[in-house]
């Protein structure tokens, strides 16, 4: 009996450790899609569109929900994809792809923030090329839980959870198909995502947005989603 518990237990936990590298294969596959797809679509994002679709079609409905920003980037010329893209996210806060962003706004201590992205970057012994980027972009946050460390990076993506919601409910209010990446994301990570800010607030332990004892004067809590 022993010998068949011990079977019996030791299938449970093969089928336990084959559903958790699954999770982390498809995991991986939404943060290196979600990566390019909300990067800058330069000629080499473009070129990898096909690439992008392949690699989503590997695990089953992962892709419906990327499918309408790659058809955004295949059916439009490169100069109006380009152009779509500065507007709404280049132009204004409202859709800010540096996780920090939200949660120190351009503070003092923002600076702390972004060494212990590269600090994370440094822990994994590869080198990561920041081109000229801020290291808590989210593309690159992204890439590096897909291709280098998805344990530290998913860890990252947890701790700035609620900046991924905030930028979430910035692209719901605006109706831009990239929200359904965003929610992809947070879909890997515990947890459901909050129905609105104040709920993202209690999220990031905030308490009621309007508490403001003890605050700093220039803690911004979140960033508020209005205006650029």
């Amino acid at each position: 009996m022993r010998k068949r518990d011990k079977s019996a237990s030791n299938k449970a936990g093969d089928k336990t450790a084959a559903s958790a590298g699954g999770r982390t294969a498809r995991d991986r596959a939404v943060y290196l899609a979600a990566s390019w797809c909300l990067s800058y679509p330069d000629q080499e994002v473009l070129e990898r569109l096909p690439l992008i679709r392949s690699v989503l079609k590997r695990h089953p409905g992962a892709g419906e929900d990327f499918e309408p920003v790659l058809a955004h980037l295949s059916s439009g010329t490169p100069m109006d994809v380009q152009a779509r893209y500065v507007k709404e996210f280049d132009l204004g806060k409202r859709h800010a792809l540096h996780l920090s962003y939200w949660t120190d706004g351009d503070t003092r201590r923002r600076g702390e923030v972004l060494g212990a992205f590269k600090q994370v970057y440094r822990r994994s012994d590869f080198l990561v090329d920041t081109h000229g980027e801020l290291p808590d972009y989210l593309p690159m946050v992204l890439e590096f839980a897909a291709r280098v460390d998805v344990d530290a990076g998913r860890d990252l993506l947890i701790q700035y959870r609620p900046s991924l919601e905030m930028l979430r409910l910035g692209l719901l209010d605006d109706k831009l198909p990239h929200t359904r990446i965003l929610q992809a994301i947070c879909d890997t990570l515990p947890g459901k995502s909050p129905a609105d800010q104040q709920a993202v607030m209690k999220m990031a332990g905030y308490g009621p947005p309007t508490e403001s004892v003890g605050l700093e004067p220039y803690d911004p809590r979140l960033l508020p989603l209005k205006g650029t």
